[in-house]
């Protein structure tokens, strides 16, 4: 019984988490201010009207497609700034292709600089995993030893093997923390830039 309640909970939290906007907000919604929202924060307008239509059909109201789309152009430009790019581009979110033409360049320009930011570190991340668990190998080996549960040079032959591939991954971060490093500059110089436009 405890198991059942538990799915209906959790398939509850799933849906309402789904939902764009509530009852409430559906009832009291300033559709422009909706959409200048949505536009700022780089939404797909026809996935995200969309997901407005349903959620505001179950409370009764209708969408106004006109208003939203206004808001949703006034509040594109504050999200297609390089700066923003970099920011959505480091934390690894995806871009929906929404940016005008004029804007576009620009936000890219920090967004591709702040993707590889976020790939480098994720493959440093990787390899720092991977190293973990090659350590926990080698504790495991040099328990045998002790316990005299596996031929001695057999188990230390797989602890050097396992050494050097923990020096060959930290060889590899090295490179990918250099590669990282370049990139943090390249990302400083395109804040500075900016800054000094604005």
């Amino acid at each position: 019984m405890r198991l059942h309640t538990a799915l209906i909970l959790l398939a509850c939290l799933v849906l309402t988490s789904c939902q764009t906007m509530s009852k409430e907000e559906c009832a009291v919604a300033d559709w422009r201010v909706v959409g200048e929202q949505d536009g700022a924060a780089g939404y797909n307008p026809q996935d995200r009207f969309a997901g407005h239509v349903k959620a505001c059909t179950k409370a009764g109201v209708a969408a106004d497609q006109t208003l939203w789309y206004q808001g949703y152009q006034k509040g594109l430009p504050r999200y297609c700034t390089p700066l923003n790019g970099l920011s959505v581009g480091s934390q690894g979110k995806t871009y929906a292709n929404v940016c005008p033409l004029d804007l576009e360049p620009g936000f890219r320009e920090g967004y591709d600089l702040g993707r590889l930011q976020h790939r480098k570190r994720s493959e440093i991340s990787t390899l720092e995993s991977r190293i973990s668990a090659i350590e926990r190998d080698i504790r495991a080996d040099e328990d045998l030893i002790r316990d005299r549960k596996e031929d001695r040079r057999t188990i230390e032959r797989r602890i050097d093997d396992n050494r050097w591939k923990i020096r060959d991954l930290e060889r590899d971060i090295g490179r990918l923390q250099s590669d990282l490093r370049r990139i943090n500059e390249d990302m400083e110089d395109l804040r500075y830039s900016y800054a000094a436009r604005g």
